[in-house]
């Protein structure tokens, strides 16, 4: 189940040339299981039409706190929601609602709530940087409201600079990432994903299945949870802003960008599906194929998590992955042993639906302390929620 299923969100629409945009966070919020309740000011209606939020949202638009049969719907909204969202904040509504003025049913229902309201701001580059705007922002910014920056990208007019609402994607991730428990505050957090690849010649590799889903998940919980987070990642796949990606594409170059950051970093997360083997001696051209098929004289890469293990200082939580299709747990747990881990995430990847290039995983958590847990087929997001909460009670249980 996501951060979000069953979730009780107000979603305020301002008027603003970004208001479209706002439809497809209303979908996306409504594809992670949220209950919509939509909030237009009579702006917003100017841009988008309420049929379209009624459509797409738990439940119809509402417009005006004189309109409907509860006498009171401000109060009602406000204390329902589990978070309320903004999208686009105009400087008008941002301004409301610093100095507390219930002018429309938006802002009343921003001062008749105490759940997590994530503002996300889209106005003209002149309007963003306006000191009254830039005031109203730190002082909401110190009530606790969670502020989506705006992007620098192409405005309304044709004008250039900041001011653009930030992507759809991560509008949704600061969402979740509002409802999240906050117990990776602080924490910092390095992740891989994804398979090495190791060239044969200048233009092939030798390299698996693994699409990099898991890693990226856990990546995107942690940061939810308020970790600062690094990835190093050999694919490429959407991922939240805040999150700090470090490309590589060898196992060489995985371990080089692991061991520079691990010494920092309170968690390291080894999700990647690093090559066991490579070329012992790859081409530095494409071998043609009238040359004939290449003789590839395979050798032993570095288990650089070994490194990891020895290295690992108090305190510091190291979590593998053991990808196997036989003998899983006592494979798992040898390598739980060999390498110092804290914990290990054991998965038999010829099984329907685990593992490689699927949306779903079924796991085995074995911890150092002897404990062991099943997850059940899940999505990788719960999988990672798992893993988390596992590596929650790991710290606290250290300190």
């Amino acid at each position: 189940m996501g951060r979000l299923e069953g979730r009780r969100v107000v979603l305020g629409v301002c008027g603003g040339i970004a208001a479209y945009k706002a439809v497809e966070v209303c979908r996306r919020l409504v594809d992670a299981g949220a209950l919509v309740s939509p909030v237009m000011t009579a702006g917003a209606t100017r841009f988008v039409g309420e049929v379209t939020f009624s459509a797409l949202a738990s439940e119809r638009v509402r417009t005006s706190l004189w309109d409907d049969d509860d006498p009171i719907p401000h109060t009602r909204l406000g204390q329902a929601a589990d978070v309320v969202v903004v999208v686009p904040a105009t400087a008008r509504v941002i301004g409301a609602y610093a100095a507390g003025i219930s002018s429309d049913l938006l802002t009343a229902t921003l001062l008749a709530t105490r759940a997590p309201v994530v503002l996300c701001p889209a106005m003209h580059t002149e309007m963003w940087e306006h000191p009254a705007v830039q005031e109203n922002m730190a002082t909401l910014r110190r009530r606790g409201v969670h502020v989506v920056e705006p992007a620098v990208g192409r405005l309304a007019g044709g004008d250039v600079g900041s001011g653009r609402l930030a992507d759809p994607a991560d509008i949704v991730a600061a969402v979740e990432r509002a409802v999240a428990p906050q117990d990776l505050a602080g924490v910092r957090l390095l992740v891989t994903a994804g398979g090495t690849r190791e060239p044969i010649d200048a233009v092939r590799v030798i390299t698996n299945r693994s699409s990099g889903k898991q890693g990226y998940a856990l990546a995107e919980e942690a940061a939810a949870r308020g970790a600062d987070v690094v990835i190093v990642s050999t694919v490429e796949r959407p991922v939240s802003s805040v999150i700090d990606v470090v490309k590589v594409e060898t196992t060489a170059e995985m371990q080089d960008a692991v061991l520079a950051r691990s010494d920092v970093s309170d968690v390291v997360i080894m999700a990647a599906a690093v090559a066991d083997f490579r070329p012992k001696a790859p081409a530095d051209r494409k071998i043609k194929k009238d040359e004939g098929p290449p003789e590839v004289i395979l050798e032993t890469t570095h288990d650089f998590l070994v490194d990891l293990g020895r290295a690992k200082r108090p305190g510091q939580v190291l979590v593998g992955f053991a990808a196997e299709t036989d003998d899983v747990l006592a494979n798992a747990a040898a390598k739980l042993r060999l390498k110092r881990l804290d914990l290990i995430v054991a998965n038999d990847v010829s099984a329907e639906g685990v593992g490689f290039e699927h949306d779903t995983n079924r796991v085995t958590l074995l911890g150092g302390d002897g404990s062991e847990q099943d997850v059940p087929l899940s999505h990788k997001r719960d999988v990672a929620r798992a893993v988390l909460d596992a590596i929650v009670r790991l710290r606290r249980s250290t300190t």
